[in-house]
């Protein structure tokens, strides 16, 4: 059995957090999910699966929220019993019984799980803590990243959700460049942590951005993930690129990697 069930749709960078730190630290943990369009079919419960006739029947249709909006979900009560905010990625004790949810604190149960093995949490506490900062910094730019990827969708989206995102990508990346000068290797002691795998996860999923350039041509708009960033941000850009050849990064990071991925964040 695994140490621990993570439901989600597919690809989701943000579950990468937790599948290369379990690689990183000996963690054992399993992957049910399908593509965002297809959950829609799914029970959302420990037992994640695709529906049965029986599911439909004995589970209540669920107005979706956020990605899922406008369409209905079905839910059942256990699964919001473990998870109160109702969202996915959605992890899970063995035994179902105990929900951890948001990406970054799944990432920290698998880092406690298999601290034994890897200190991806830091040495001490002052390191946890300050791993802690560049998680919670995180969140600020994961927020206008979501609403920037999910308003793309729609060719006539507000400007100003444009701006946000620029801007929060601008705060978060020049952070990271100045964690890493003058020639540090890791963002937070001397060795891989919680902080670098974030960091390579989220800018992950920012790189969807490059799927809705046409919108953004439409609009007049410059994609905010542009071939210049690595001049803006040195450091930042070659942490990134150093991270996703290490051998626990490349299986997600680089089976989603498209021809012109070098060139934009070499």
């Amino acid at each position: 059995m695994a140490d621990l069930r993570i439901f989600s749709y597919l690809p989701n960078p943000r579950i990468w957090k937790a599948t290369i730190a379990a690689r990183l630290c000996g963690v054992e943990v399993e992957i049910r999910g399908a593509k965002p369009a297809e959950l829609k079919d799914w029970l959302w419960d420990f037992d994640a699966r695709p529906l049965s006739e029986a599911d439909r029947r004995t589970t209540q249709p669920r107005a979706g929220r956020v990605g899922f909006k406008g369409g209905t979900l079905r839910k059942t009560d256990a699964f919001l019993a473990a998870h109160p905010f109702a969202t996915v990625p959605a992890a899970f004790s063995p035994d179902g019984a105990t929900g951890i949810f948001e990406s970054n604190s799944i990432m920290r149960a698998v880092a406690r799980l298999g601290e034994k093995r890897s200190k991806l949490y830091g040495g001490n506490p002052y390191e946890a803590s300050r791993i802690d900062s560049f998680l919670d910094a995180s969140l600020v730019f994961a927020r206008d990243t979501q609403l920037y990827l999910l308003a793309l969708r729609d060719p006539d989206f507000a400007a100003d959700i444009h701006a946000r995102a620029r801007d929060a990508f601008a705060i978060y990346a020049a952070g990271i460049d100045q964690a890493l000068q003058p020639d540090r290797t890791f963002l937070v002691g001397d060795s891989l942590s919680l902080a670098d795998i974030c960091f390579v996860a989220e800018l992950c999923l920012f790189l969807n951005e490059r799927h809705h350039r046409a919108t953004l041509e439409k609009r007049s708009l410059t994609p905010i993930l542009h071939e210049q960033w690595r001049e803006a941000f040195p450091h930042a850009s070659a942490h990134f690129n150093r991270l996703i050849e290490h051998p626990a990064f490349a299986p997600d990071v680089q089976p989603l990697s498209l021809p012109n991925t070098p060139s934009a964040l070499a």
